[in-house]
């Protein structure tokens, strides 16, 4: 079966590049030029294990747990594998190494450096060292003999030499390479290699062949050598069983020999013929593993595996098929009661302990029958021997006496289900793993954090974006801090605790007033910190006991409480504090996480009571966080970026998907930051890697959000997203609002401009498809504004339909904007009238004010304007003003929730129609001065329950319209319930019964029109309500001419005469002000006779009456 090559990865930054497999090769192991080395669960592993061994690796060798590696700082230093944890230095040289090579037990290393010199070092004890002296130039390669016996050596002077290792001495050499000085400027890297285990053939790549060359005789004894390489080799391994050759080319040619008969097994070319520079074989042969000179990995499978079985003992199997063939003769005994009969699962090896644990694909052990069941580790042993006979490996040593035990029909039940997934630890945002010697320890909007913990230095230095904030700090770090916080007042350190100390918080208060800056508090015995995190005057950490603590900034410790799961990250934005935790396991790959959201202000709240997190499928959480305008975000390890979305019930809505910005599989985004305003995600992208190293400094790209919307190539979709996100992402401005924070005015206006275009411009698309019904569904997130120009749009497109509809909805928008309340709050406000006139010592009425200015501006929209719609919100408008000042009375025990409803949502679209009384000077001024108080409080901080009101009003249209009606001077209706109100009070002033009799006033031309035509209209739909009526009749004033209509309202003028002369009477002389201006914005109403009017009413109103006022005085 033919090898099969498999598509290569990014594994290391541009530069030369090594690589192994582990000595049971369950993982493939790379060293780069960008000092890392990484380990590879297998080819797509996106997330490698990372071990950061210097600046730069030049070569790297792997035995018995042991990491052995030459980097850049001139040294061959060991760490611990596969934890990574640094051992030990074994040499320096003068210059930097080039190759290090163990021999077969890993005893020794052997390492060749510029400096021409040759080492070999015991690794127990590196004081045993042997210098081989000889090149004349820089050393490119060594390779021990199986036997320990020589040691080979190739140079850039040209000459491979064989040194015997008991004494030190050159045994022979060969001028087979081209000279060079330097390793950069060598054609060949000559990686030599000799036959395993018996050590008879020395392989030499020299030009386009492999020379082999005989032990002890160091004759030639053939060259191996094919059509296909057209380049210089650059490097050769052997096969673990000694038969084969493979060799790598500068142009990126890979080929396989049989060494017994020199024909050419395989050939592959590198997709992008780059130089060839690391070949690694299998242990069990059947894979190759190679690196070029850019840093990509790739595979070579079934090399030379003519059976076409893979040698990492991935075996397949069917439902039904039968087992027999898979074994030797000698395997008869193996009867089907030992396999699965049905629901077989996949069966794999456990490479990662031993070759022959065959396990299923779940990792629990498939069959235990009469085995003695020790633990989940217990091993079968007929299959160790099926496993042992499907390896066909060439050792001499393998005997395959295993004793066999007899097998048992009977079978133990296995699990088959889902595999709960392990629970991610702690981490802080911002930061990389904690095992580097050099990390990130946070990066965030205010600075960074670098942590440095390596032989000459254990440091945390401190970088500020903005040096105005603080200067960049240096600070000691014997306490061994691992996790840290940075905000613009303070820095917040935590360490883990020892045998001997607690675990510490560590606070750095820099922009405190006095000269004690810092202050430390040790953790109770057995609890360890977790997390930290920093807000506005206090700073939080998270406890292995599964308690938040909370600080103020200057250490006086404040609230604790549990949370329900181990901690898994948090943070803090103001007065926000974030809490991510383990609510449950998860399963198959998923984690189970919970979040609560709580505000430390003075008045403190749970908004998120421990919701569960949506996490992508089979993901992590990466980063969790504050956006710089306090919503809170999060990403997870698929690269999604979600935000909480507060406008629909504080869900998770995904804003960003980093994945798209990659180019490579395995290249990701780092994320550090994220700005609502303008739209920004602050990332640092990290090629082959999840994080970015901290020299050279990392260089942030700022990516754009897209939300992921349905058909976002066409215009509509494309609009949509648009719409949703503007809205998404000026969600912060209502929160800053309603918690007192300062906030652009501009951007919020701005951002509702921005909406409504977008809506227009949907409006019309939809118009362009004859989408009438989507058109007025449109409509419906518009303003009342946008929905006039939609109304002009279709009327102009000819849509005389579409544009009814939405002329209704313009009524219906008009009449929720200006009657909010509800029907039943009728009665409680007369009752309020009551009682405020009860407090009134005035001898005018007071109630016949603001009927007075609606009467006039009525008046006035008829003459002027002749449009029904108007005439719709100017009857509200009578309404409006009739509720306000009764919903806000001081002092009544009657005033409800509802009340203070009217106020803010009326005060929205209109101004404070009371802040203008201050200017009166009876006794009513006190009164006016507390409900403009109380309105512009109402104004800041709208109520919970204000909003629901107004969301309940919204779809109801029919409800509302009786209601101003109710309070509209037209007997017998409104009047005498008014009377009837008043009759029940205890204390009757005349100037109660005043206002009382005062509904009897005139009317305005539309209502006196009403009166006259009301029996037409019910002649000509009869049994219609009262709602239906005034409908009806406003829709039949409208066709009226302008004359018509301004014959009626000369009619309703003629009967306004005496109560403006009663409201000359009642001009407050500090009115002068407001008229002046009034009278400057209202020119063009100069030759009016109206009247004075004395209260003011709305600012609206104020400005189309007061100069007929100013004119009359």
């Amino acid at each position: 079966m033919p090898s099969t090559q498999k598509p290569m990865r990014y594994g290391h930054t541009e530069g030369h590049t090594d690589v192994c497999f582990d000595d049971i090769g369950s993982c493939i192991v790379t060293c780069g030029s960008d000092g890392d080395v990484r380990i590879w669960e297998n080819l797509d592993d996106d997330d490698p294990k990372s071990i950061n061994v210097g600046e730069k690796a030049y070569s790297f060798a792997l035995k018995n747990g042991r990491l052995v590696t030459a980097v850049s700082n001139n040294t061959v230093q060991i760490h611990t594998f596969p934890e990574g944890a640094p051992d030990g230095i074994l040499t320096r040289f003068t210059t930097n190494a080039n190759h290090v090579v163990f021999n077969r037990d890993g005893t020794k290393i052997a390492a060749g450096s510029s400096d021409f010199m040759v080492k070999v070092v015991e690794v127990t004890d590196s004081s045993q060292q042997k210098t081989f002296r000889g090149h004349d130039a820089p050393v490119l390669s060594l390779s021990f003999d199986p036997q320990d016996v020589f040691l080979t050596s190739a140079s850039c002077d040209g000459s491979v030499r064989v040194w015997k290792i008991s004494d030190q001495t050159c045994v022979t050499s060969w001028p087979l390479l081209q000279k060079c000085n330097d390793v950069i400027n060598a054609k060949s890297i000559c990686r030599l290699a000799w036959q395993p285990k018996s050590g008879k053939l020395l392989a030499v790549p020299v030009e386009k062949v492999v020379k082999l060359y005989r032990r002890e005789t160091w004759d030639n004894q053939f060259d191996l050598s094919d059509n296909f390489i057209t380049q210089t080799l650059s490097i050769v391994i052997w096969s673990p069983c000694g038969q084969y050759v493979a060799a790598g080319s500068v142009n990126g040619c890979i080929a396989v020999w049989n060494v017994d008969t020199q024909e050419c097994m395989e050939r592959m070319k590198h997709e992008k013929s780059y130089t060839i520079c690391g070949l690694a074989w299998h242990p069990k042969g059947g894979q190759i593993a190679y690196t070029d000179t850019e840093g990509n990995l790739g595979l070579l499978e079934n090399v030379c595996n003519k059976d076409g079985k893979k040698s990492s003992g991935k075996v397949s199997s069917a439902v039904a098929k039968d087992y027999n063939d898979l074994f030797d003769e000698d395997d008869d005994f193996l009867n089907m009661d030992l396999i699965e009969p049905r629901s077989s699962p996949k069966v794999i090896s456990n490479e990662e302990e031993d070759d022959d644990d065959l396990m299923l694909a779940s990792s629990y052990p498939r069959h235990r029958g009469a085995i003695i069941e020790d633990d989940e580790n217990s091993l079968d042993t007929a299959l160790m021997k099926v496993n042992s006979n499907l390896e066909k490996d060439d050792d001499n040593d393998q005997d395959g006496s295993i004793p066999i035990l007899p097998v048992s029909t009977t079978q133990r039940p296995f699990y088959d289900g889902p595999v709960p997934t392990p629970q991610q630890k702690p981490f802080q945002s911002g930061s990389t793993p904690s095992h580097l010697t050099h990390r990130f320890m946070v990066w965030n909007s205010i600075g960074i954090i670098r942590c440095y913990n390596d032989e000459q230095d254990n440091a945390i230095d401190v970088e500020f974006h903005d040096t105005s904030i603080h200067h960049a700090t240096h600070l000691p770090n014997s306490l061994n801090h691992t996790m840290a916080d940075l905000s613009s007042e303070a820095i917040l350190l935590a360490c883990e605790s020892t045998e001997e100390l607690a675990s510490k918080l560590h606070c750095i208060h820099f922009s405190s007033w006095d000269s004690n800056k810092e202050w430390t508090v040790d953790m109770p015995k057995d609890e360890d910190i977790e997390a930290v995190c920093l807000g506005q005057g206090w700073a939080a950490c998270a406890t292995s006991a599964m308690l938040t603590r909370v600080f103020t900034i200057g250490g006086v410790q404040k609230e604790i409480f549990s949370f329900p799961g181990p901690v898994v990250s948090m943070a803090g934005h103001g007065e926000q504090l974030l809490v991510i935790y383990h609510r449950g396991t998860g399963f198959d790959g998923d984690q189970c996480l919970g979040v609560q959201l709580i505000e430390l202000g003075k008045k403190k709240r749970q908004v998120l009571h421990g919701d569960p997190l949506p996490l992508t499928r089979k993901s992590y959480l990466m980063w969790v966080g504050f956006s710089a305008e306090g919503t809170p975000c999060y990403v997870d390890s698929k690269g999604i970026v979600k935000m909480l979305n507060r406008g629909l019930g504080n869900t998770w809505i995904p804003v960003c998907d980093t994945r798209e910005y990659c180019k490579g599989k395995s290249d990701h985004y780092w994320v550090i930051g994220i700005h609502e305003n303008p739209q920004q995600l602050r990332c640092i992208p990290c090629k082959g890697a999840r994080f970015p190293p901290t020299l050279p400094r990392p260089a942030v790209a700022i990516l754009s959000f897209k939300l992921p919307y349905c058909q976002i190539t066409t215009e509509k979709g494309q609009m949509e997203e648009q719409f949703w996100r503007s809205v998404l992402f000026h969600n912060h401005l209502d929160y800053l609002s309603k918690n007192g924070y300062e906030y652009d005015e501009n951007a919020k206006n701005e951002a509702a401009k921005e909406q409504q275009e977008l809506l227009m411009k949907l409006f019309a698309l939809s118009c362009k498809l004859e989408r009438e019904f989507r058109c007025v569904e449109l409509a419906d997130f518009m303003t009342q504004n946008a929905v006039n120009l939609a109304i002009k749009y279709a009327s102009r497109s000819r849509k005389l339909i579409l544009a009814q509809r939405l002329s209704e909805m313009a009524v219906e928008k008009a009449t929720e904007m200006a009657a909010p309340e509800e029907d039943d709050d009728e009665e409680e406000e007369e009752d309020f009238r009551n009682h405020l006139n009860a407090g009134y010592s005035s001898s005018t009425t007071e109630w016949s004010q603001p009927r007075v200015r609606n009467l006039h501006e009525q008046d006035m929209e008829d003459s002027k304007e002749a449009d029904a719609v108007e005439e719709v919100e100017e009857m509200p408008e009578m309404q409006k003003f009739r509720q306000n000042p009764f919903c806000k009375t001081v002092g009544l025990p009657e005033m409800s929730t509802p009340k203070s409803a009217v106020i803010t949502s009326s005060s929205q679209g209109r101004v404070n129609p009371f802040k203008v009384s201050a200017n009166q000077k009876d006794p009513t001024t006190h009164s006016a001065n507390i409900l403009d108080n109380m309105s512009k409080f109402s104004k800041n901080t709208p109520t919970p329950n204000s909003r629901a009101v107004n969301k309940q009003k919204s779809p109801v249209i029919k409800p509302l319209i009786p209601k101003p009606k109710s309070k509209q001077p037209r007997p017998p209706h409104a009047g005498d319930k008014t009377e009837e109100k008043e009759e029940k009070a205890e204390t009757i002033l005349p100037e109660i019964q005043a206002a009382a009799t005062e509904n009897k006033r005139p009317k305005t031309g539309f209502q006196m029109w009403l009166e006259e035509n009301r029996e037409s209209i019910l002649a000509d739909n009869p049994g219609l309500e009262e709602a239906d009526i005034i409908k009806e009749g406003m829709s039949r004033f409208r066709v009226l001419s302008s004359d018509e209509r301004m014959v009626w309202t000369e009619k309703a003028k003629g009967g306004a005469s005496s109560n403006s002369a009663e409201a000359k009477k009642r001009k407050r002389p500090a009115d002068a002000k407001n008229e002046g201006k009034e009278k400057r914005e209202e020119k063009s109403k100069e030759d009016s006779s109206l009247p004075k009017k004395r209260k003011p009413l709305d600012p609206s109103i104020n400005v189309r009456l007061s100069a007929f006022a100013f004119k009359q005085s």
